[in-house]
C-alpha cells in the first residue's frame, strides 16, 4: 500500500494499493449519520478521494507523478469544476486533472493512472498536492519523489509485461501508458452522436485470452470510455465496446446533452495484469467540440 489521502473533515487516512483500498480511521465514532469508512459505499452523499499512484523518471531526466481517484459513492457521478474545490498546488489550480468523477461500482477498487503531472529534474523533496471537495467533504493527497513510490507504468520488461497500445486509426501514431496530451479531436452537434473508434492491442502480443473466475474467457485487452471534462451529460452507446480479436478495433458512439468543449478518456487494460505496479493499462484523451443545433 503506497498512497495516502488526508480528509480535512476529520483525521482519516486512506491507504491505497494497486488492487485494493483500505481505510484507517482515527476519530470519534460518528453520531450524525456520517459514513463509517469501512461500511459499504453509499449511493450518494460521500466525497471523492484523490490518490497518488507513484512516480517514474522520464528520458529527459524530469519526473512524472501519476494520480488516480476513488469516487466513494456507489451511484452518484460528480462534476467538480477547476477551482477551490478541485485544485493542484503549486502551479495550479489546473494541471490537467479530471472534473468529472464517475462511480465505478464494486467491480474495480478505483480509477488508476488517470492523469500525470511532470515535474523538473531538480524537484527534489518538493510536493504536488491535489485537493478535492465534494458533498461537503475535502480530501487531499501529496505527490512526491519518495523512493518507495517508484512505479513502472510503461512496462516491466523483466516480467514480459507492457501496456496495450492505443491508436485512433489502423496506422496512426501509438500511445502507451499514462495520458500525456489530447490524442485525437472531434467535432459534432448536440443532435449528432460522434463515432469513437480505437485500435487497442498488447505490445508485444503475448496471449489471446485469459481465464477468469468461473472458467470463462475474456479478451486480453479491454476498452472503456468515460467522460473526463465537459459541461453536459455524455451518453455512450456502450462504454465498454468489444475489442476485435484480430485487429483490436473497438467502436462506440457518444452523444452530448449540451454544446461546449468536452474531453473524454479511453482506457485500454490488460485483463491478465491488473494492479501490477501500475502496469498494464493505457489511458488516452480525446477532445470533442459540440456545437448547438
Amino acid at each position: 500500500m503506497r498512497d495516502m489521502a488526508l480528509s480535512q473533515s476529520g483525521i482519516r487516512l486512506l491507504l491505497f494499493g494497486g488492487a485494493f483500498s483500505a481505510v484507517l480511521t482515527v476519530s470519534a465514532p460518528p453520531s450524525n449519520g456520517q459514513q463509517v469508512p469501512l461500511a459499504p459505499r453509499p449511493a450518494s452523499g460521500a466525497g471523492v478521494t484523490p490518490a497518488f499512484e507513484g512516480w517514474y523518471r522520464n528520458p529527459d531526466e524530469t519526473f512524472t507523478l501519476l494520480f488516480g481517484y476513488l469516487n466513494r459513492n456507489h451511484s452518484q457521478a460528480l462534476d467538480i469544476p477547476i477551482g477551490s474545490d478541485n485544485r493542484i498546488e503549486p502551479g495550479g489550480p489546473d494541471k490537467g486533472q479530471p472534473t468529472h468523477f464517475d462511480p465505478i461500482g464494486l467491480t474495480e477498487p478505483r480509477e488508476l493512472g488517470v492523469f500525470a503531472v511532470v515535474v523538473p529534474k531538480d524537484f527534489g523533496s518538493g510536493k504536488v498536492t491535489w485537493t478535492l471537495t465534494a458533498n461537503g467533504e475535502t480530501n487531499q493527497v501529496p505527490g512526491r519523489l519518495h523512493p518507495d513510490y517508484v512505479i513502472t507504468p510503461l512496462g516491466e520488461p523483466a516480467q514480459g509485461d507492457a501496456p496495450p497500445v492505443i491508436r485512433f486509426s489502423p496506422a496512426g501514431p501509438p500511445h502507451v501508458g499514462p495520458p500525456v496530451t489530447v490524442n485525437e479531436s472531434f467535432k459534432t452537434r448536440v443532435s449528432e452522436p460522434v463515432t469513437l473508434a480505437v485500435w487497442a492491442k498488447k505490445s508485444p502480443p503475448s496471449r489471446t485470452a485469459s481465464t477468469v473466475a468461473g472458467g470463462g474467457k475474456q479478451p486480453v485487452v479491454t476498452v472503456r470510455w468515460s467522460k473526463y471534462r465537459g459541461p453536459g451529460l455524455v451518453t455512450f452507446d456502450t462504454a465498454q465496446p468489444d475489442v476485435g480479436s484480430g485487429d483490436g478495433r473497438a467502436v462506440t458512439t457518444a452523444k452530448f446533452s449540451a454544446a461546449g468543449d468536452y474531453i473524454l478518456r479511453v482506457r485500454a487494460m490488460d485483463a491478465a495484469d491488473r494492479g501490477s505496479n501500475q502496469c498494464c493499462r493505457t489511458n488516452a484523451l480525446v477532445s470533442v467540440t459540440v456545437a448547438q443545433d
